[in-house]
Formats: structure tokens, sequence, C-alpha cells
């Protein structure tokens, strides 16, 4: 028979263990579920690496570098109280104005693009507006009345341009976009109208003529790949052709970890990095990826949750904009991939090889942790 004395010990030092971990995870103002489930994927990510990376411990332990270093931007962020994250919300986007000016003159050239500076430590200026948008613009509908005026709306649309437009000539078209998806979704969560959503869809339509016309030949040509891949099979239509093969070819269950053909042998380019998920999709099959997809809406879902419980307009736009934001980066890298979309050059988040990337997403997860930890402190 079992000792009644020896279970209720058991249970007794169950309970001290899990006051135990709330009470640090409350003293380091951290979110327990949204932590599991970033954790899940960075998991996921070292698995992925390892494959893509022709299984080299070296590149696997720079990746567990970036993650540490994106960990403590993580819980840097999460001790810093959203009401101080409004007040320094201006200096931030003028912070990251200046880099990208910098950026322009004196960025360092690779793989035909300007995109980097280097002081000390190489990295790319236009993360930062990943995150400094929204933060302005959040700060700029704080005290405003909602839904916002046309005159608010047109200072958004110019304040989220600039940034962009200066992203878009380094040429860095990926990360432009998801600055403007950035905006658009802060001025949809404070409630624009829908006759304005409309004219800005027509007026969006009308311009494509002159985007074409002022798009790179390499971006052109990633549209018209997208239509028919198979008529440049050796150039423009190459990265998709091999992606669409590597994932189909891991069918419902996957060959295998370490067991792909298209990553392993080579075939696939750019695998560690924006088509890692052609990677996960033939090594892991149908199931692993969906598995990855909904530890990611886990992850949304949870921050829009945060959003929903905010305790003053600035948060709960914050909370909500970073939060569609991030789904928008898995949606658009997982439908490039899957070539759905343009190839845009999009990573996956969290998994994919980098670490300014990274980084700057553990930062907005640690503003999402912030908001809910420290709802009760903030100004109303």
């Amino acid at each position: 028979m079992s000792n009644p004395l020896l279970n209720i010990s058991t249970e007794s030092r169950s309970r001290v263990e899990q006051n135990l971990l709330a009470r640090v995870l409350r003293a380091l103002h951290l979110d327990g579920p949204l932590l599991i489930g970033i954790l899940g994927v960075l998991l996921f990510s070292l698995l992925a690496l390892y494959s893509a990376e022709g299984q080299q411990i070296r590149e696997l332990l720079d990746q567990v570098v970036r993650m540490l270093l994106a960990f403590a931007a993580l819980l840097f962020m999460a001790q810093i109280n959203p009401v101080w994250l409004r007040r320094g919300a201006p200096f931030i986007y003028a912070l990251g104005l200046l880099l990208l000016i910098l950026v322009l003159a004196t960025g360092e050239i690779g793989k035909g693009a300007q995109r980097w500076l280097d002081i000390g430590i190489r990295f790319q200026p236009s993360e930062i507006m990943k995150l400094g948008v929204p933060l302005l613009l959040c700060w700029l509908l704080h005290e405003r009345a909602l839904p916002p005026s046309p005159g608010v709306v047109a200072m958004v649309i110019i304040l989220t341009f600039l940034p962009a437009g200066m992203i878009a000539v380094q040429p860095d078209l990926g990360t432009a976009i998801l600055i403007v998806l950035s905006g658009a979704v802060v001025i949809f969560l404070a409630g624009l109208g829908w006759r304005y959503i409309v004219a800005a869809t027509a007026l969006a339509a009308a311009a494509m003529p002159a985007l074409w016309m002022v798009m790179h030949d390499y971006q052109r040509k990633r549209v018209l790949t997208l239509l028919d891949p198979e008529s440049d099979p050796l150039g423009a239509g190459y990265h998709i052709i091999q992606s669409k093969i590597a994932i189909g070819s891991g069918g419902v269950f996957g060959k295998g970890w370490l067991n792909g053909t298209q990553g392993q042998l080579e075939f696939l380019p750019e695998r560690h990095t924006d088509f890692i998920f052609a990677v996960i999709g033939e090594e892991f099959g149908l199931f692993g990826a969906l598995f990855l997809l909904a530890i990611y809406l886990f992850i949304v879902g949870r921050g829009l949750y945060i959003a929903a419980n905010a305790p003053d307009t600035f948060s709960r736009l914050l909370a909500g904009t970073l939060s569609t934001t991030f789904f928008f980066y898995v949606f658009v890298n997982t439908a490039m991939v899957m070539g759905l979309i343009p190839v845009v050059g999009v990573p996956l988040p969290l998994v994919s090889a980098g670490g300014t990337s990274m980084v700057t997403l553990m930062a907005c997860f640690g503003i999402l942790m912030s908001i809910h930890t420290h709802r009760k402190l903030v100004a109303r």
C-alpha cells in the first residue's frame, strides 16, 4: 500500500516548486505561457538548423549564442514599464531614421544590397524600425480620439512610408513591406473606418503600375517567376522549384530528421535562412510543419490575449500590433517558400539563422511580457 504521508509530501513539494517558479517569473516580469511557446519554437529551430547547416556543431553553437543574446534582449525589455516605452517612442524612431540615413551614406554592401552598418557589431538598422514604427504610431494615437481623423491617418501614412521607402531603396523590399504592414495594423486596430480601408486598397491597386516601373529587374523577375517558375528553372525559378520539391517530397510524415535530400545534398538554396521551412517540410512532413505553425498560432493568440487585457490605448495597440505583425512574418515566409507569393527575402521568425532579426523579435516579446506583467502599474 502507498504511504499517505509520502503522497502528501510529494504533492506539497510539487506545490512549493510551482509557487517558486511562479514567483521567479513574476520577479523577472515574464509571462509563462508566452515563454513556453517561444522556447518551443527555439528548440524546433535548433533541430532544423543542425540539419540545414550540414550538421555543423560550430554553426549550431553560433546560433545558440545568438539565442542567448536575444533572450537577454527579451529580459531587458520585459523589465521596462510600458509608460517609459511610450515616452521613449519618438527617440527610438528618430534613432532608427538616423541609422537608416547612415546606411544609405556609408553602409556596407553585400549581395548587391546596402543594408548593414559595422560599429564593431555588424547589424541591419532596418530591424530597429520594425519596433520603432509601431512604437511611434501607438504613441501618436495614445491620447487622441479614436477612430483617428483623416489628418491623423495622413500623419500615420507619412511616418510609416518614410522609413519604409529608405529601406526599399537599399534594396530590402521584404522588410519594407513588413514595416508598411505594421503601420497598417496599428491604424486598423485604432478603428479605421471601412471607407478608408476600401479607398486605400483601391489606391494601392492603382499604384501597382508605378510600383512596377520603380522595381529592380530582379524584383520584377521574382513576380514573373511566381506565375511560371519553370520558365527559368536554372535561374530565377530555381529557388522556388527546389523548395516545392522539398516540401512535396516530405509527404505527411517526412523523410526523417537529417534524412532530407534537397537540403542535405544542397539542392535547396538559402536552406538555413529564408528557405528553412522547406527543410522542415521535407524532413518532418506535413505533421511537423503543422506542429510548428500551431506553436506560432499559440504565440500570436497569447499576444492578442495580452492586448485584450492591456490597461491603456498605447499598450493595447502596441501589443495587438506586435502580435499581428508577427503573424504576418510567419505568413509571408511560409507563403513565399510554398510559391504562393513572390520571394521577398523574409526569414522564418525565430527559426532561420541570423542574429539581428531574432534580437528584434525577442525584444518585441519582452515588450508583450512587460505590458502583461506591468498592467496594474501602468498609468491610465
